[in-house]
């Protein structure tokens, strides 16, 4: 069986990420804070952590010791998609343990549960895949939002850093940073509703929103699950969906 594990799957892409792998028949571990609900079509297994990436080691460490006993799948991916953004504004205004949870969840739960991941499936021969849930907000600066930069920035570099190790190991896994398009979730209504004296791109977000372009959770999914689906899927350690 395919094996799939989603973090930040309650809600948004997340949510959907996990429903569209379980209609293709694979075994999704779910994890997330809150509870992960999802139709389970014949074929595909759902299982379902609640757990906190603010205080990722303890989700990290159990992540490896639930790998190292299951047995060696047909495919084995990890999609780190759990993220959060801190109140927009500027970083010297910012609630500093609010900033805290921001960049560990964004990343260094990113960096552990991948570390985890691919220390437990070394002795794998099945192809292995990472992505990194990234933003084209990793590669543009944004006043007003600090945290979530820095984070999604950490992610590219991570992936450059991790492919390199991984080229050089025999059944090394592929891994992307993956900016998923401008999606329609709780954080752009955190954006749009911002105190636009403090996050001066608030408008922007609103002309997303009024222009139609923001695509549903569903059509994030798809598009990023047709990504990872690509042959040359890791050539490039760090992508986009919209990448022609």
């Amino acid at each position: 069986m395919h094996l799939s594990i989603v973090t930040g799957s309650s809600r948004g892409l997340g949510l959907a990420l996990t429903e569209q792998l379980l209609q293709r028949g694979h075994r999704v571990l779910a994890i997330a804070r809150g509870e992960t609900v999802a139709r389970v079509p014949t074929g595909g297994e759902l299982i379902a952590w609640r757990a906190d990436l603010a205080d990722p080691v303890p989700v990290a460490e159990r992540l490896q010791q639930w790998l190292a006993g299951q047995p060696q799948p047909t495919t084995a991916t990890l999609l780190n998609n759990a993220g959060v953004v801190s109140t927009p504004g500027p970083l010297a205004d910012g609630d500093l343990a609010e900033l805290s949870t921001a960049v560990r969840v964004g990343l260094e739960s990113a960096l552990l549960l991948t570390a985890a991941f691919l220390r437990a499936s070394s002795a794998w021969t099945v192809p292995r895949k990472v992505v990194l849930v990234s933003s084209g907000l990793g590669r543009r600066a944004m006043a007003g939002s600090a945290s979530y930069c820095a984070a999604k920035a950490g992610m590219d570099h991570l992936a450059r850093t991790v492919a390199l190790e991984e080229a050089a190991r025999p059944h090394g896994a592929r891994i992307v940073s993956l900016a998923p398009g401008i999606i329609d979730t709780d954080m752009q209504v955190q954006l749009r509703t911002a105190d636009r004296s403090r996050f001066p791109e608030r408008d922007r977000f609103l002309g997303f929103k009024t222009a139609g372009q923001l695509d549903s959770p569903a059509l994030a999914a798809t598009k990023l699950l047709r990504y990872l689906d690509r042959d040359d899927f890791g050539s490039n350690p760090v992508g986009d969906v919209r990448d022609a």
